[in-house]
C-alpha cells in the first residue's frame, strides 16, 4: 500500500469514529438507499442462432428474476439490443479489446502490433497457454487509435446503451491458483515465457521513462517502475476509449480481476484507476480456490479502491460453481460488501432454481 493511500485510510477510519450522531444516520441512510438500488446484470453469448421469439422469451426469464442489464457478445445486434429495450433492460454491447483472437485484419496486416515474451516470442505466433491468447501491445499509439475506431464503431450501433470491456489488460503472468492443474504449471512466481510485453516499443518506451531497458533489469518480476509501466499503459488505452464512449453519451463498464491488487499482480490491470462507470469484477471464486464468503471480502476491497467517486462494481458470479443456494449466499456477500448489484456469468447457465433464488435475492 502507497503511503498515501494509508494516511487516507487512517484518517478515513478515524473521521468515521468521531462522527457525529446526525452524520453517522446521514452515511446509514445512503447505504439504505444504495442498498433499494441493488440490481443484477447478465453476460450473454449474443451469437446464438435464435428467432427474436427465442430472445424475447430468454430475456424475458432474466427480467422476471430482477435482471435489469445485460452485457452481450457476439452478432445478432440487429434482434438482441431491441428486445433488451422493450423490456427495460440496459443493453452494453460485449467487446473484447487487447486480446484480438479472432480480429484476422489486425493479425494479416500488423503481426508487429502483438505482444511479446521475456524470451522474444509474440503472443501472435506461439499464444500462451491457449491458442486464442493473441494480445495487442497497449505502448504503441497505432493500436490505441485502432481500438479506439473499433469501440467508435460499437458505440454507434442502434439501441447501445454502454460498451463493455473484456481482455482489457496484459495476458495472465500467473494464473488463479485454482488453474494450475488444468494448464500443468506451478506458478508460485512469474515465468518469462507468461511475462508481457517486451517489444520493441515497449523497451524504447521504458528506456525514454526511466533509462533502462527492461531486458537488463536483474530481476524484471521485482522491478516496481517496470510493474507500473506495463498497467499504465492498459490505462491510457482505457482512457482513449472513455473518451470515445462518453463522447457519444454512453456508458463504459468492464470486466476486471477480482480485486484491484489481484488484477495488478496477475495480469497488469490497475482498474480502480479507470474512468469506467461500472466496474464487473469477476469474483469467480472457485478460480481462486476459496468460498463464498471471498466475494464479499472482494466486494469491499473494491468498493474500497472506488470510494469517494461515482463509479459502481457489480460483483461477477460465476455460475457452474454455484448452485441455487449457494447463488442466493453469493448474492447476499455482493450486497453486504457495498456492491451496487451482481452480474452472472452466463445466462445459458441459469437453471428454473437459481431464477428462483435470483429473483428472492435480488428483492
Amino acid at each position: 500500500m502507497k503511503r498515501r493511500d494509508f494516511l487516507r485510510n487512517a484518517l478515513g477510519g478515524m473521521a468515521g469514529a468521531l462522527a457525529l450522531p446526525e452524520e453517522r444516520a446521514r452515511e446509514e441512510g445512503a447505504l439504505a438507499g444504495r442498498a433499494a438500488s441493488f440490481t443484477g446484470w447478465a453476460w450473454v453469448h449474443g451469437d446464438r442462432d435464435r428467432s427474436r421469439s427465442d430472445w424475447e422469451e430468454r430475456l424475458g426469464r432474466l427480467r422476471e428474476a430482477g435482471v435489469t442489464g445485460v452485457l452481450v457478445g457476439g452478432g445478432q445486434s440487429e434482434l438482441v439490443p431491441g428486445v433488451a429495450q422493450d423490456l427495460g433492460m440496459s443493453f452494453h454491447r460485449w467487446t473484447w479489446i487487447m486480446n484480438r483472437n479472432g480480429d484476422d485484419w489486425v493479425q494479416e496486416n500488423h503481426p508487429e502490433w502483438f505482444t511479446v515474451s521475456r524470451l522474444g516470442v509474440s503472443s501472435l505466433t506461439e499464444p500462451p497457454y491457449v491458442g486464442y491468447y493473441k494480445w495487442l501491445c497497449p505502448t504503441r499509439r497505432e493500436v490505441r487509435d485502432y481500438l479506439r475506431a473499433q469501440v467508435e464503431r460499437v458505440a454507434d450501433e442502434p439501441g447501445v446503451d454502454g460498451v463493455h470491456l473484456d481482455y482489457i489488460r496484459h495476458c495472465d503472468v500467473i494464473l488463479p491458483r485454482g488453474l494450475w492443474a488444468t494448464y500443468d504449471l506451478v506458478q508460485d512466481r512469474e515465468l518469462p515465457p507468461f511475462d508481457f510485453c517486451y517489444c520493441e516499443a515497449c523497451r524504447e518506451a521504458f528506456a525514454q521513462r526511466d533509462g533502462r531497458d527492461p531486458l537488463a533489469i536483474p530481476d524484471p518480476t521485482e522491478d516496481e517502475a517496470w510493474r507500473s509501466f506495463r498497467w499504465d499503459g492498459i490505462t491510457r488505452v482505457v482512457e482513449d476509449l472513455a473518451a470515445a464512449v462518453h463522447a457519444r453519451d454512453k456508458e463504459l463498464s468492464a470486466a476486471v480481476f477480482p480485486t484491484p491488487a489481484i488484477a495488478r499482480r496477475l495480469v497488469r490491470q490497475a482498474w480502480d484507476e479507470w474512468p469506467v462507470d461500472r466496474f464487473f469484477p469477476m469474483l469467480y471464486h472457485s478460480f481462486y480456490e476459496e468460498g463464498i464468503a471471498w466475494i464479499g471480502q472482494g466486494v469491499r476491497e473494491g468498493t474500497d479502491a472506488l470510494k469517494g467517486t461515482q463509479r459502481e462494481l457489480y460483483a461477477g458470479l460465476y455460475l457452474p460453481a454455484l448452485g441455487p443456494e449457494d447463488l442466493a449466499r453469493a448474492v447476499g456477500e455482493a450486497r453486504s460488501g457495498g456492491a451496487a448489484g451482481v452480474s452472472i456469468f452466463e445466462m445459458d447457465a441459469l437453471t428454473e432454481a437459481h431464477r428462483v433464488a435470483l429473483r428472492t435475492a435480488l428483492t
